[in-house]
C-alpha cells in the first residue's frame, strides 16, 4: 500500500490483521532489504497481532529520490512518523533489523510517545568516536560511488559476500536465491543515497540518548556475530529497561538464520509488555 508523505512515497504491507483491539507490530528491514524479508512472520507469533512491514526510502516499492537529504535521519524519522500515524492511532511495537534497527532506535529517541515496545535486531547506536565515524562515512561514500558506477548485480554479489554475512551461506539454496533476487529489485540510486544520508557514519550517535528511552526494549544478536554482541552488551547497560538475548546458530541476520528461536525470544518479550 503506498503512503504519500510530505517528501516521498513509502510502501507498506499489512501482513496480518487480527482486530483493532490488538497491538500493531511494525517491522523495518535492513540495508538492501525490503518488506519481503518479513513475509513469513505472522505464523511465528503465539498471539494475534496486527503486523505490518514498511519498505524504507530507497528500497523495495518505496520512492528512491535523487536528493540525498531525503534519506537523512531526521527525514526518515518524519517519514516513519507519518506512516505509523496512517496505520494506527494506538501505540505500536517497533521492530528493526540492522539499518532498520538504527532507524527504529533513532525514532524512539525522538518519538517515544508512539511506542509501547522496541525490538532491535543486530543494531548499533552509531559510532561515538569522531575519527572512526569520519572513516566510516568516507568508506560508505566510496561504496555509494561503487553502487552507482557498476551493475547492481556486481554490488549485490559483493554485499552478500561480506564477512558479516558469511554465516548466511549455510542457508538452503532456495532461500539464498530468493534473498539475492529481492536485493536485485532495489534501485541503485536509492541504495547509494541510503548510504549517503543514513549510513552508520552519518547518523548522529545515540549512546547519550539511550538512557532517556523509557521503553521496554529487546536487543537481539546472533552468537556468531561477535562484533554486534559486544556492541549490544554495552548498549543494554545504558537503556533504563532492556534485555539482550543472544540466539544460537545465527550470525548478523538472525531472523533468517534461526527464525524459530528469533520469534520464540520475541514471543517471550511480548508476554511481558
Amino acid at each position: 500500500m503506498p503512503v504519500e508523505n510530505s517528501n516521498t512515497k513509502l510502501h507498506y504491507d499489512e501482513l496480518n490483521f487480527s482486530d483493532n483491539a490488538k497491538a500493531a507490530i511494525i517491522f523495518l528491514h535492513g540495508f538492501t532489504g525490503s518488506l519481503n524479508d518479513w513475509e513469513k512472520i505472522p505464523s511465528k507469533f503465539k498471539e494475534n497481532y496486527n503486523i505490518y512491514a514498511i519498505d524504507l526510502i530507497g528500497h523495495g516499492k518505496s520512492d528512491s529520490p535523487n536528493e540525498a537529504d531525503q534519506y537523512s535521519t531526521s527525514s526518515q524519522i518524519n517519514q516513519l512518523a507519518e506512516t505509523i500515524s496512517l496505520i494506527t492511532k494506538d501505540k505500536i511495537i517497533l521492530a528493526g533489523y540492522s539499518m532498520g534497527g538504527r532507524l527504529a532506535l533513532s525514532f524512539s529517541s525522538i518519538h517515544p510517545e508512539f511506542l509501547k515496545g522496541l525490538i532491535l535486531e543486530s543494531t548499533t547506536a552509531g559510532i561515538a568516536d569522531k575519527k572512526l565515524r569520519e572513516a566510516r562515512e568516507k568508506s560508505d561514500e566510496e561504496l555509494a560511488d561503487f553502487i552507482l558506477n557498476n551493475p547492481i548485480e556486481k554490488f549485490v554479489d559483493y554485499w552478500m559476500n561480506l564477512d558479516i554475512f558469511s554465516t548466511q551461506k549455510n542457508l538452503p539454496k532456495e532461500i539464498l536465491i530468493k534473498l539475492k533476487h529481492d536485493k536485485l529489485r532495489n534501485n541503485k540510486t536509492g541504495l547509494a543515497n541510503s548510504l549517503l544520508g543514513f549510513s552508520t557514519g552519518i547518523m548522529p550517535p545515540l549512546f547519550n540518548k539511550i538512557k532517556n528511552i523509557n521503553i521496554k526494549t529487546l536487543l537481539i544478536t546472533g552468537e556468531l556475530d561477535i562484533k554486534y554482541i559486544n556492541i549490544n552488551n554495552e548498549m543494554v547497560k545504558i537503556f533504563p529497561d532492556a534485555l539482550h538475548r543472544i540466539i544460537q546458530n545465527a550470525g548478523h541476520n538472525v531472523h533468517m538464520e534461526n527464525p524459530d528461536e528469533f520469534y520464540n525470544v520475541i514471543n517471550d518479550y511480548l508476554k511481558e509488555l
